[in-house]
């Protein structure tokens, strides 16, 4: 719900925004889904160039491959805003595009399917490759009794409308936010709840660990989860093989040391988070989310243009 204290101007900016997301999701609706996405990669092809996020994205993938040719980078900077358009344009198609769709190859399943019939709590990591709507929607489909966390819009009317579309694919959602929002966690997680939590944006008052050979700030929640309940730590990654169609793999857990120095514990754990984010990237660069500012201020101020 809108906060009672927004003035009438910022009420109605959040009213007209969300009259544009329901006017785009409409139309997409209205395709096929292979159209939806196909139009969705042209769109931003077209647009995202224009943006300052094109801009990010390419301080980004020069931090992370300070070798790679102009060349290149340029050919992932269009390839990226492919794969971000089409994402757009599938959300608003989620219910279409789940493991009975045909169009998901799952491999790994049994790590799952073993947490499901566990009745115990794991969690689930990952990061923002190619269209990571899609995991929660195998994890849905393998039975695990999950609360998939996520940050919440800052325009009220968009979140409804976020938390609704991914209601319709049995997606069931958690916005923790500072200690109340990890107290939330625990009690689910004491329930026998497993979470899925995204752990490759920044996060100031992270634990400080490699991303490319270069410090980044990373929240150690997942690693703290997994140390609290003593459970596995299990990573996830999606890619996009042609258009709308994917595979999902889930990996052995990266369940963290137990040595009995929590400080020593979580570091490594978050460190074994940064190299599987780290591996996935290099394997998919054109797959992942470059528009989000992921090192320090000074990691872009060291650039030299």
């Amino acid at each position: 719900m809108p906060d009672a204290r927004a003035s009438l101007s910022q009420d109605l900016i959040w009213r007209l925004e969300a009259l544009g997301f329901d006017l785009l999701g409409g139309f997409f609706r209205l395709l096929p889904l292979e159209t939806a996405s196909s139009l969705g990669g042209a769109a931003l092809r077209l647009l995202g160039p224009l943006s300052g996020a094109h801009k990010t994205a390419d301080s980004n993938l020069r931090i992370a491959f300070p070798d790679m040719p102009k060349a290149e980078r340029d050919r992932l900077l269009v390839a990226q805003w492919d794969n971000l358009g089409r994402l757009t344009a599938e959300f608003q198609l989620m219910d279409r595009l789940t493991p009975n769709s045909g169009r998901i190859e799952i491999v790994g399943a049994e790590h799952l399917r073993a947490v499901a019939e566990s009745d115990l709590p794991a969690v689930l990591i990952s990061g923002h490759f190619s269209n990571w709507e899609v995991m929660a929607a195998v994890i849905v489909h393998l039975g695990v009794r999950c609360d998939v966390t996520y940050r919440a819009a800052n325009n009220p009317y968009i979140d409804a409308r976020i938390i609704e579309t991914r209601r319709r694919y049995g997606v069931q959602l958690m916005a923790p936010k500072g200690e109340t929002g990890s107290r939330e966690v625990m009690r689910a997680m004491g329930k026998g709840m497993s979470v899925a939590l995204l752990n490759d944006q920044k996060f100031n008052k992270g634990i400080a660990a490699p991303f490319f050979g270069v410090t980044a700030f990373t929240a150690p929640g997942p690693t703290r989860f997994a140390l609290k309940f003593d459970c596995p730590m299990i990573p996830m990654c999606v890619e996009r093989t042609t258009g709308a169609r994917f595979k999902v793999t889930i990996y052995e857990s990266l369940t963290p040391p137990h040595t009995g120095n929590l400080a020593a514990d979580i570091e490594e754990g978050v460190r074994r988070v940064n190299a599987f984010i780290e591996a996935r990237v290099r394997e998919r660069p054109d797959q992942w989310f470059w528009t989000h500012k992921r090192w320090p201020a000074e990691a872009y101020a060291a650039l030299k243009d």
